[in-house]
C-alpha cells in the first residue's frame, strides 16, 4: 500500500509541469452554427475570429491562445450542452459566438454559475447582458437600428407602414421599438405581422402586405434568410406595387448581397456595417477577408466576430494575461476603439455595445451591389435599456 501511494505520488508530480503549462494557454470556447439554416452566419464569425489571430498573433500577454470551435446548428439545448462542455472539459477562459438569441440565453446561466465572460458576437435581442453580469456584446442591438430607420421612414414622408418580422426575440424586439418610435412621431401601423424563424413562408404574408396597400413594409429577417424574403416579395409583384421596402441591415446582408438581384436596388436600411464603408481600416479589413476566404464579402456578423477577439485580446492586456473571469469583465467595461465600422465602445452599465448606425441604401458600385451609406447617427446605446432608465 505504502509503495503504492509513493508511486501515485510520483505520477502527480510528473503532471504538474503539464498542469502549469496548461494555465499558460488561455482558451476560448467560439460556439456557433456551422451547419443549418444560419450557416452563414457561422463562416463569417469564424473567418472574422481566424483573421484577427492571424493578424495579431496567437500570443496575448504571455499567454498562448487556443480558439476551440464548435458547431450548434442554431439548437439551444445543442449550445447548453456544448458550453458546458467547453467549461467543465476544456477549461475555456471565455466562451464567445452564439448565432441567435436562444442560443445566448441558453449560455447565459452557465457563464454566472462558472464566472466565464460571455461575448456575443451575433445574436441581436435587446435583453440577452441582462441575462447574466458576465455577458457583453460586440454585435448589435435590433432596436439600435429599428428606431433610427422608423425616423427617416416618417422624416421621408412614409405615413402608413406594415410591419413583417421573424417571430422570436430579436424579431419581437424590431417590431416593438419600430412600432412605438413611429407611431411617436406621427405615423400609422397597419398591421403586426410575425413569421416563424424556421422554414418560413412568406407568401400568405405578403399577400397581406398587398391587400393592406401601406407606403412601407418594414422588415426584420436573421441574416441569411433575407435572400429567400427578397425572391417572394418580388414574385408576388410587390416591387412594383409601390409599396417601398425598408429594413433592418440583416435583410441586406452583405453576404448575399449580390445573389439578391437588382430588385433590392433602392432598399434603404439601417445597420451598424457595410463592406462599403468608407474608411481606410475597413478598406484594410475588407482586402484582408476576401484574401484569406476566397473572395468572400465580410457583413456585420464577421464584424461583430472580428471586434469581439479584439475585446478579449485588450481585456487580457488589461490583466497582464490573468483569465480569471471577474477581471476580464472589470476590463471589458468602458473599452472604446476604432473598429472597421466606425468608432465603437461598450456600455460600462449594461456591457452593450454603443456604436453608429448608418441610413444607407442598396446601390451598384463597380458592377456589385452595396448597402451605401448617406446618414449617420452616431454613438447609439440599445434604445430599450435607454429607455427602462
Amino acid at each position: 500500500m505504502f509503495k503504492r501511494r509513493i508511486l501515485i505520488g510520483a505520477a502527480a508530480l510528473m503532471l504538474a509541469p503539464g498542469v502549469a503549462f496548461a494555465q499558460e494557454t488561455v482558451k476560448i470556447g467560439l460556439v456557433l452554427p456551422m451547419t443549418g439554416q444560419q450557416a452563414s452566419t457561422g463562416k463569417q464569425i469564424d473567418a472574422a475570429v481566424k483573421l484577427y489571430v492571424a493578424q495579431h498573433g496567437a500570443t496575448v500577454a504571455g499567454k498562448k491562445i487556443e480558439v476551440i470551435l464548435k458547431d450548434d446548428t442554431s439548437v439551444p439545448d445543442v449550445t447548453k450542452r456544448l458550453a458546458q462542455e467547453l467549461v467543465v472539459n476544456d477549461k475555456v477562459a471565455v466562451l464567445a459566438g452564439f448565432g441567435i438569441t436562444p442560443s445566448a440565453m441558453a449560455t447565459a446561466p452557465i457563464a454566472t454559475q462558472a464566472k466565464v465572460p460571455e461575448i456575443v458576437m451575433a445574436a441581436g435581442t435587446s435583453s440577452i447582458t441582462e441575462a447574466s453580469p458576465y455577458v457583453a456584446r460586440t454585435s448589435f442591438t435590433l432596436a439600435q437600428s429599428s428606431v433610427p430607420m422608423a425616423e427617416w421612414a416618417f422624416k421621408n414622408g412614409i405615413k402608413k407602414v406594415v410591419t413583417l418580422v421573424s417571430d422570436y426575440g430579436p424579431g419581437i424586439d424590431a417590431e416593438k421599438s419600430f412600432t412605438e418610435k413611429f407611431k411617436a412621431d406621427g405615423g400609422t401601423i397597419v398591421e403586426n405581422l410575425r413569421i416563424p424563424m424556421r422554414a418560413p413562408d412568406f407568401a400568405p404574408v405578403l399577400q397581406k402586405v398587398a391587400d393592406a396597400k401601406p407606403d412601407a413594409l418594414f422588415v426584420f429577417v436573421p441574416s441569411g434568410t433575407g435572400a429567400q424574403f427578397v425572391k417572394q416579395f418580388v414574385e408576388r409583384g410587390l416591387d412594383k406595387s409601390g409599396v417601398k421596402l425598408i429594413a433592418t441591415g440583416d435583410v441586406t446582408d452583405d453576404d448575399q448581397l449580390n445573389g439578391m438581384g437588382d430588385a433590392v436596388v433602392g432598399v434603404i436600411n439601417a445597420h451598424n456595417y457595410s463592406a462599403n464603408h468608407n474608411s481606410a481600416l475597413n478598406k484594410s479589413f475588407v482586402e484582408a477577408f476576401k484574401k484569406a476566404n476566397g473572395g468572400l464579402r465580410p457583413n456585420f456578423m464577421a464584424v461583430g466576430g472580428y471586434d469581439g477577439m479584439y475585446l478579449i485580446y485588450e481585456a487580457l492586456k488589461k490583466t497582464g494575461g490573468d483569465a480569471n473571469g471577474d477581471k476580464l469583465m472589470a476590463a471589458i467595461k468602458g473599452m472604446a476603439w476604432e473598429s472597421p465600422r466606425g468608432p465603437i465602445s461598450i456600455d460600462p452599465a449594461t456591457r452593450d455595445i454603443v456604436q453608429n448606425i448608418y441610413i444607407r441604401k442598396v446601390q451598384k458600385v463597380d458592377g456589385e451591389l452595396y448597402n451605401v451609406e448617406f446618414d449617420t447617427i452616431a454613438n447609439v446605446k440599445d434604445p430599450v435599456k435607454a429607455a427602462k432608465k
